[in-house]
Parts: structure tokens; C-alpha cells; sequence
């Protein structure tokens, strides 16, 4: 029995001894790798480590180093490429900060009402004089409080111009500028822009101050690094780095819209600040974030340097801006209204009427013409225009690439100054009333009101002469009474010429002519463009239109050329025009 026992020990000593010999390697590189990690240097600035920047001293597994030498390769290796980091931006933050300034703003405010009543408390009470003391000085001071803000700018010259955000300081009695070494100075307010929300402050400065550049926002590529600088809750000095995430964002702030989006963190107090790229110039002013909560999540905007860059050289120069103007009413191209032009797509301009007096009204741009490049730049779609037009200099002569009546043509249009398209709206106002029908609605600005952009809302009132009496008619002659016509179905359309009883019981102004549309079938396309009774029908396929049988027949002959959609050209009863493609039954 003794003697089992003794061979079994034996058995199971050398049992745990072979174990031991064949495992002994695999565990000591487990233990080596483990050393290895622990010794390795945290990375620094988001710079890899030593080790991963030297390909040459960690071999990857199966070379011959690892075979000669197992304890000096990790057990598990990858590329260096893909364990590094983004480069550090400490170098160029460095030479950045001074240049990036906290602005402080403060106004007094003056408390509208009586508020709430004061709480009373018993006669002979012994708090009584106490309650009477602190709310009489309440009251006293929140008569003509003072309210400060803060927000974020930056030096864009030595001589001490710095740009902002305008809604940093609107509505502002003093403004401040604090510089990141403390110093702190008084600011004037040189000029400001509400439709792009750039202003341009001015300190006086003993010295030249450090400044920053623009660069060209253009060249951004979607996954490009960006650096933020500026004051978020307060903090002045703070960097935030991330990419431009999308190109081109429209967010209805105004009719310049072409934001940079970036995932750099921007938050309450960044506004106004720059948004650089990797070589320190500022391609970006931050001025909008979307936050439900209030605090970054990854989603801001900032006015691109291509429009900001002009606008804040105007500012400087003249403490206005000077944008040129074309002075015509567009709307955009639907897929419907390019095929009925003959367009390969839904891009350009529609151009749906002309200002009287304005730069375009010698003919050379026409209602109907679709703009699809202005002065070498692509229209794409509809908003392009506004921005590019408004980026020209006053009085530049400039190369316009139209479609008209099929083909592409180009013509040359001398640009007007903005600010001159509200005398040029009113000269068109032959009523000499204060009908607000007959006043041209531009487009909205940044709060939603109108504003001179230098192109007209399709949507909004205007006289019906903007391009249209006269120049189809030949000068200023009155057209001729057309003759009487039974109304005839077309499209849909139950169409009836114009007379004094129609003009009368949908209340179509004089100077509207066309055909006027008294019924509309229910499901028929018109009906799904949306036409209704008291519409007029001005022009058919570009061609003006005045009598029901002249409107038939060009729907026929388009029908003959194979057409799917009749571009029309709708007028409402004040005249407010449109254009909308019909499909051809």
C-alpha cells in the first residue's frame, strides 16, 4: 500500500514539473509584456510615446529580434501610425493667445412696471423697519440697473481694430477690452453689420498689439483641423480644437447665410471669438451654437473669413458696409420649372421681376431668365446670389450667365449700391398711396424682418411694375385693350380676358394684365400647383399672354414639341409675381 502511495507522489511530481517547464516561458513574456506597459511613458499633448515614434527599437512580433530576444518585444504591437495622436497644438496656440481678447460690455437697463408689491408686515412688528430699509433699496437700485455681458474678439490689426460678434455688443453704453496679460481698454464702436453679426471696435493702444490674419475660408475641406480661442462662461484664454464638420449651413440667421460647421467646442462666450486653421490664420468668426442644454455639443457655426473678410475691411474704411445690388426679384428652380427651361437640373436663380430704376432695369436682365453663374461664380441654387451679389464692389461691371428661351447666354450688368434700392422700390410706386400691397417686401433679415439685401421675396407685396409694364410692351406705351373673349379651359384653368367686372369682383389692380383664371378644377395640375380664382396668368413659356385663346394655343405648340411641364408666369391681384411649371395634360 506504502509503495502505491510513494509511485503515485511520484507520478503527480512529475506531472506538475512538466507543467511547470512548458508554461515557465509562456508566463515570464505574459509578465514581460506586462512590464513593458507599465514602463512605457504616458503620452504628453496628445504626442505618442517614445517607443511608437521609433519603429526601429519595437520590433513586431515574429522578426528576428523577437525570436533571439523575446523579453524585448511586447507581445502585442501595431502600427505606429495608427497609435499616434493628433500633432500637438501647443505652438501654435502659443502664438495665438495674445491676439484673442475678452469683451466685456455693459448697459443700464431701466425695470418697465411697478413688479410685484412689496410683502407687508404687522404694524410695531419688530422687523418692520428692517423689511421697509431693504426693499426701499431694492427698489432704488433696480430703478436703473446695469447689465453686463461677456464675449470673445480678436485683433485683426496692430493698431488696435478688433473684430466681434455684433450681438456681443449690441444695445451696449460701455465696452471694454481685456487683453489675456490683464490690461484692460476702452473701446469705440467703429461700425457694425446686422445681416453677417460682425462688428469693429477700436482701442488705443501705446504700442502696436499682437493681431491675427485672415486666411481663405474656401480652401476648408469637410475633416480639416480647426483651433477655437475665446471666453466660454468666462474663462478667457481657452482652446478648443476639433474639424470642420460641414461646409455651407444655411440656419436662417440671415440672407448671407454660409456657415462653418466645426465640432470644436463652442460655448456661451466663444461668440466672437476666431476659429483658426493649422497655420494660425482665422478662417472663421464663432457666433452660433445649437445646445439644447446650454453648453457645447458639438455643433457650432462660424461666419466664413470669404464674406467676413470684406465686410470687416468695408467696417474699418468706412464704418459701413457698401454691397453692391442687382435690384431683382428671384425664387428658386424647381426640378418642375428646369425641365420646363430646358435646364439639366435644379440649380441657378429664376429671376421673377425687375426693379424699376434699378441697375438691370435697361433690359439686359428680364423676368424669366434663370442666372446661373454671376461674375465667374456658380448660382446653384437660389441663396447663392444674394451673397455674391451683396460680396461685389458698387459699380463693378460684371459678366451674368442667363438662360433665356432655351439657350445660355451671357450679358454685362453694372451693380448699384445697396442702400439706393429703397428709393429705387419707392420711384416704382405709381400709386402715391399707402396701399402696403405696392410696397416691395425684400427678403428677411436676421430677425425676420425686411431688409435690403438687394433681392426681392417672390412672396412679398409689390406694385406688378418691377420689370414687367413696358418693356413687353414697348417703352412706357399702355398696351391696348385686348378684345373680348370667351373663357376657355386650359391646363385645368377655366381662363377669361381681363375686364373692368372681373378686374372689380377679385380685385385686380390696374396695372396687372394677363388672363385671369375664374375657376380650377379640383385635382387638375394646376389645382396641386396651388392656383386659385383671381390669379392672372401673365406669361406662358415666357411669352406674354393676353387673351384665353393665346394661352391655348401655346400650351398646344409646346405640347407639339414634346414638352412635359408649361412654365408659367403667375400674378396675384396686387401683382406679386411667380413662376411655376404646369404639367402638360
Amino acid at each position: 500500500m506504502a509503495l502505491t502511495n510513494r509511485l503515485s507522489f511520484r507520478r503527480s511530481f512529475a506531472l506538475l514539473a512538466s507543467v511547470a517547464l512548458i508554461a515557465g516561458p509562456v508566463l515570464g513574456n505574459v509578465e514581460q509584456a506586462r512590464a513593458q506597459t507599465a514602463q512605457t511613458p504616458p503620452t504628453v499633448d496628445n504626442q505618442a510615446p517614445a517607443a511608437a515614434t521609433n519603429p526601429a527599437q519595437a520590433p513586431t512580433v515574429g522578426s528576428a529580434a523577437t525570436a533571439t530576444n523575446p523579453a524585448a518585444a511586447p507581445a502585442i504591437a501595431g502600427s505606429p501610425a495608427m497609435n499616434a495622436g493628433p500633432a500637438s497644438v501647443a505652438d501654435l496656440a502659443s502664438g495665438l493667445l495674445d491676439a484673442v481678447v475678452n469683451i466685456s460690455t455693459s448697459q443700464k437697463v431701466k425695470d418697465q412696471g411697478d413688479g410685484p408689491a412689496n410683502p407687508k408686515v404687522p404694524d410695531n412688528s419688530p422687523f418692520q423697519d428692517f423689511f421697509n430699509d431693504f426693499f426701499k433699496n431694492r427698489n432704488n437700485d433696480n430703478s436703473n440697473r446695469k447689465v453686463s455681458s461677456l464675449g470673445s474678439g480678436f485683433v485683426i490689426d496692430p493698431t488696435g481694430y478688433i473684430v466681434t460678434n455684433n450681438h456681443v455688443i449690441e444695445g451696449a453704453d460701455d465696452i471694454e477690452v481685456i487683453f489675456p496679460n490683464g490690461n484692460k481698454l476702452k473701446a469705440r464702436l467703429i461700425g457694425t453689420d446686422t445681416k453677417t453679426d460682425l462688428s469693429v471696435l477700436k482701442v488705443e493702444s501705446k504700442r502696436p498689439l499682437v493681431s491675427v490674419k485672415f486666411g481663405d475660408s474656401a480652401k476648408m475641406r469637410i475633416g480639416d483641423w480647426v483651433m477655437a480661442i475665446g471666453n466660454p462662461f468666462g474663462l478667457g484664454g481657452s482652446v478648443t480644437v476639433g474639424i470642420v464638420s460641414a461646409r455651407g449651413r444655411n440656419i436662417n440667421a440671415g440672407p448671407y447665410d454660409n456657415f462653418i460647421q466645426t465640432d470644436a467646442a463652442i460655448n456661451k462666450g466663444n461668440s466672437g471669438g476666431p476659429l483658426f486653421n493649422m497655420k494660425g490664420e482665422v478662417i472663421g468668426i464663432n457666433t452660433a451654437i445649437i445646445s439644447p442644454s446650454g453648453g457645447s455639443i458639438g455643433i457650432g457655426f462660424a461666419v466664413p473669413s470669404e464674406l467676413a473678410e470684406g465686410v470687416v475691411k468695408q467696417l474699418m474704411d468706412f464704418g459701413e458696409t457698401r454691397r453692391g445690388w442687382l435690384g431683382v426679384r428671384i425664387q428658386p428652380v424647381t426640378d418642375d420649372v428646369a425641365n420646363s427651361l430646358g435646364l439639366d437640373g435644379a440649380k441657378g436663380a429664376l429671376v421673377a421681376g425687375v426693379i424699376k430704376g434699378g441697375p438691370v432695369d435697361n433690359g439686359s436682365i428680364k423676368a424669366g431668365d434663370v442666372i446661373l453663374k454671376f461674375d465667374g461664380k456658380d448660382v446653384d441654387e437660389m441663396r447663392d446670389l444674394p451673397r455674391v451679389v451683396a460680396e461685389s464692389p458698387v459699380g463693378k461691371a460684371v459678366d451674368v450667365v442667363i438662360m433665356r428661351d432655351g439657350k445660355q447666354q451671357t450679358v454685362k450688368v453694372t451693380l448699384g449700391r445697396l442702400e439706393d434700392s429703397d428709393q429705387a422700390a419707392a420711384s416704382s410706386d405709381k400709386s402715391g398711396g399707402d396701399d402696403k400691397n405696392k410696397t416691395p417686401k425684400l427678403a428677411p433679415d436676421d430677425n425676420g424682418n425686411g431688409s435690403n439685401d438687394g433681392v426681392i421675396n417672390p412672396d412679398g407685396g409689390d406694385d406688378g411694375d418691377d420689370g414687367m409694364d413696358g418693356q413687353d410692351q414697348g417703352g412706357d406705351q399702355q398696351p391696348q385693350a385686348p378684345q373680348q373673349q370667351a373663357a376657355q379651359s386650359v391646363l385645368g384653368m377655366k381662363l377669361a380676358t381681363l375686364n373692368a367686372e372681373n378686374r372689380k369682383s377679385f380685385g385686380i389692380a390696374d396695372s396687372v394684365d394677363g388672363v385671369v383664371i375664374t375657376e380650377v378644377a379640383p385635382g387638375s395640375a394646376a389645382a396641386e400647383k396651388g392656383l386659385k380664382p383671381g390669379d392672372i396668368v401673365v406669361e406662358v413659356a415666357q411669352e406674354f399672354v393676353q387673351t384665353p385663346t393665346a394661352a391655348s394655343e401655346k400650351v398646344a405648340s409646346l405640347k407639339r414639341e414634346g414638352r412635359r411641364n408649361a412654365q408659367l408666369m403667375i400674378a396675384s391681384p396686387s401683382g406679386d409675381l411667380r413662376f411655376i411649371a404646369v404639367a402638360l395634360e
